[in-house]
């Protein structure tokens, strides 16, 4: 049986990560959410809400965007920039540009709370990873929820384990699958093989789906944000049936078999929720 949570132990449940401008705007559009022992996480004045739970209510799609007026909007979402090592550089195909994709936005915070959270594993030398959970509104998906799965780490590996707990949390909130976010501790930023197949499993349900590799030792690109190329990359993916680390063949046409994303955006408006399900 549960304890019914005084006032202000309801408010703190209620309060998910604020990002920028956001706080004062969209705090009253909060969704309420089932939560049991909820783990919260204060850094630097900053505050965000970790649930370990996997039970929840299902919550309206644009809940976690603040609602600022239409002539203040364009300043909150921006493009990545080479300093995120997001930038199309000059000898990277763009042929997926001619794919239909809608836009995504996420977090401005969502990068720096994912380090936070993989830390301890950073230290160690092991990999952590997360499911980016978003909603649909006027042809733009949001990044809304960011799941932790239980895993099995590794140096250079990550396999999420128990994933109908993952399932659960998506399908009760009708959530798309947008990505995958997963670091790096001791790698460059790239796209290993394994990584491939993974980012394979993601496109195919979701053409929109992107990888976000975060590699803190990288000094010459700390954070990349990948997909496969269509229909090439998709093609070779497709039809490569070898396990664990191995070398593709690039396609005929002289294409890479991934490329930075164009079509993911920064949205300081943007707040979500995470679920660490370890």
């Amino acid at each position: 049986m549960l304890k019914e949570p005084s006032d202000d132990q309801e408010l703190s449940n209620m309060k998910v990560r604020n990002c920028d401008t956001a706080e004062s705007v969209a705090q009253s559009s909060l969704c309420p959410v089932d939560t049991l022992e909820p783990t919260s996480i204060e850094e630097a004045g900053n505050f965000f809400l970790v649930h370990k739970v996997t039970q929840s209510s299902p919550s309206p799609a644009m809940c976690f965007v603040a609602k600022v007026p239409q002539d203040e909007q364009e300043s909150h979402v921006v493009s990545f920039s080479s300093e995120d090592g997001s930038r199309k550089l000059d000898d990277e195909s763009t042929s997926s540009r001619t794919i239909a994709v809608r836009d995504v936005h996420i977090s401005m915070r969502l990068m720096e709370d994912f380090l936070h959270l993989a830390k301890e594993n950073t230290e160690k030398d092991l990999e952590t990873c997360g499911i980016l959970g978003a909603v649909h509104e006027n042809g733009t998906l949001y990044m809304t929820t960011l799941i932790i799965p239980k895993q099995e780490s590794a140096s250079n590996s990550c396999q999420a384990t128990n994933e109908e707990e993952v399932f659960k949390i998506l399908n009760e909130r009708s959530l798309y699958p947008v990505g995958w976010i997963h670091t790096h501790p001791s790698q460059s930023c790239f796209m290993s093989s394994v990584d491939l197949h993974t980012q394979y499993s993601y496109q195919m349900m979701i053409p929109e789906a992107f990888a976000i590799v975060l590699a803190p030792t990288d000094t010459s690109r700390s954070c990349g944000l990948f997909r496969l190329t269509e229909p090439d990359g998709m093609n070779i993916l497709k039809n490569c049936k070898d396990k664990g680390f191995h070398p593709h063949k690039d396609p005929d046409n002289g294409n890479p078999l991934y490329e930075h994303c164009s079509n993911v955006y920064k949205n300081s408006n943007l707040r979500f929720e995470i679920f660490d399900l370890r």
